[in-house]
């Protein structure tokens, strides 16, 4: 049996694994059972990345959600009456937290009667199989997953199920959430849904989706990695109509979505993810105009903050474009700390739309360049603790002081930034000594040179001395005038024999 925990906890962010750990602690705290239910698990299980974090409680959510806020959460949004609350968790980490409850349909498509419940009967009254899985995270079953419809499998198959037949009647909007699912996921309907699907579109429910319905799934939509796909495959069924007859007749603007999701990517290698909810929901409608734009995001719904953000994006836009263009930012330090503070969004936007190359050479240069060098400083921080700096106030000046030299384009090798630190921190490089291969210091030359031996006294001031090499030198050039002439000489000539003495000579008479 899969380890899930185990699989969850390894695929999550650091943020993300503070956020799984606090609500565990806030479940022994409150004495409540908590479980990471619907997209987390569904992500956790088909391989792809996790986004959310949606917890569901079998009691009242609003104990957790104020004890999260004094960590750093904050509240997006809250629906009183099903007890959801949307929330972005510290370290700025999306997701929910909802009661679990159960929905009786007097009736199909009627408003249903809810009921808190526990979790297997929140999770069969969901949309789809592969939304009703959850995970416990209660110390008695921690791991455990729970799986009533069998989502599992459908999962494994690559397919959307709904989970009743009355599915897209008593809900209309999931029309377009069942095709945003399948889109996302590359997934097929599965054929009973698709007949039920397309029986529903035969019935004209998709007219009858709610506006507000329809809002919340166009921001889904400007959340997705796939926005392109899904709005395709929305005016594919004929679809786009519930969010905006205007955007059915013109189209979404798919060329700008384009450049939009590549300046992301673009952000994206640099470490840098933004949030392109409102670039996303612009393009979405780029082909409206103005009065339609507003009038649009209005009917679906949208509060007046986010209209305000959509329909001012450009103006917001222009005003970073005119900065990073003009004299504030002509040094590179000036550029690199007001980019440091420009939304994510914005910057994307810029990248995706702007023809002042002056601005969007900048960004690029933040993106590829100043980016990475402050990303490197770990190692500088380590060689100023290497040459004797003690951390302080004066260590990290002289770090910022680098950094702020190599956005200038100095010490951007090992061996100059090394030398720029010592400089910075005043610690100057110890003198080396001379050593030998085998370790020992060399012999006395001096001595050598002067023909002496070890401990011999120096010779007397003013007396010539031949170094040892000279006096060499002599001896051969001697040595060899000394051949030379003995072979030059003539030959000697040979003694003839002595004579005969007289005495000799008279005796052998």
């Amino acid at each position: 049996m899969p380890d899930y925990m185990y699989m969850l906890e390894s695929r999550l962010s650091a943020e993300q694994r503070a956020v799984l750990v606090r609500m565990q602690e806030l479940a022994v705290e409150t004495t409540t059972n908590v479980y990471l239910a619907g997209g987390a698990v569904r992500d956790l299980i088909s391989g792809m990345s996790i986004r959310d974090l949606d917890f569901t409680v079998e009691g009242n959510p609003s104990r957790f959600a104020r004890e999260l806020e004094k960590g750093g959460a904050r509240v997006v949004d809250e629906d009183e009456k099903l007890r959801r609350i949307e929330m972005v968790f510290a370290g700025d980490v999306d997701g929910s937290i909802e009661a679990a409850r159960e929905e009786i349909y007097p009736r199909p498509g009627v408003r249903p009667e809810t009921h808190w419940s526990t979790i297997m009967e929140d999770l069969r009254r969901r949309d789809f199989s592969l939304n009703a899985i959850a995970l416990s995270l209660n110390a008695a079953s921690r791991g455990l997953l729970l799986d009533p419809t069998n989502g599992l499998a459908d999962l494994e198959s690559r397919e959307v199920r709904a989970l009743s037949i009355h599915s897209f009647t008593n809900q209309p909007v999931r029309l377009l959430r069942a095709i945003r699912f399948a889109a996302r996921m590359e997934f097929k309907l599965e054929p009973r849904t698709e007949e039920w699907f397309n029986l529903a579109l035969e019935r004209g429910l998709q007219e009858s989706i709610a506006p507000e319905d329809a809002g919340a799934e166009l921001r889904q939509v400007a959340r997705e990695d796939k926005p392109v796909q899904i709005l395709k495959a929305w005016e594919a069924r004929e679809l786009l109509e519930a969010i905006s007859p205007q955007l059915a007749k013109r189209h979404p603007h798919y060329e700008m979505l384009a450049r939009i999701l590549k300046a992301r990517d673009d952000l994206a290698a640099s470490g840098i993810r933004p949030r392109l909810r409102v670039p996303v929901s612009y393009a979405a409608l780029g082909k409206l105009k103005d009065r339609e734009l507003s009038s649009a995001l209005h009917r679906v719904g949208y509060r007046q903050h986010d209209i305000d953000e959509v329909t001012s994006l450009e103006e917001r836009a222009q005003k970073v474009i005119a900065t990073l263009a003009g004299r504030k930012t002509a040094a590179p330090t000036e550029a690199y700390a007001f980019l440091e503070k420009a939304p994510g969004d914005l910057l994307a936007f810029i990248l995706a739309e702007s023809s002042n190359s002056k601005a969007v050479g900048k960004i690029r240069t933040y993106l590829t360049k100043w980016r990475a060098l402050r990303q490197a400083l770990p190692a500088a921080i380590l060689e100023l603790e290497s040459i004797g700096m003690a951390h302080g106030p004066k260590f990290d000046k002289v770090i910022e002081d680098l950094f702020q030299a190599q956005l200038q384009g100095k010490a951007r090798n090992p061996e100059l930034r090394l030398k720029l630190l010592r400089k910075l921190s005043g610690i100057k490089e110890l003198p080396k000594k001379k050593i030998d291969e085998k370790g020992k210091k060399p012999a006395d030359k001096s001595k050598k040179k002067l023909g002496g031996k070890p401990g011999a006294a120096p010779p007397a001031p003013g007396t010539p001395v031949e170094s040892p090499k000279a006096d060499t030198l002599a001896r051969l050039q001697a040595a060899r005038k000394g051949k030379a002439a003995a072979a030059a000489a003539p030959p000697a000539k040979v003694a003839k024999p002595i004579a005969k003495t007289k005495a000799t000579a008279a005796r052998k008479r």
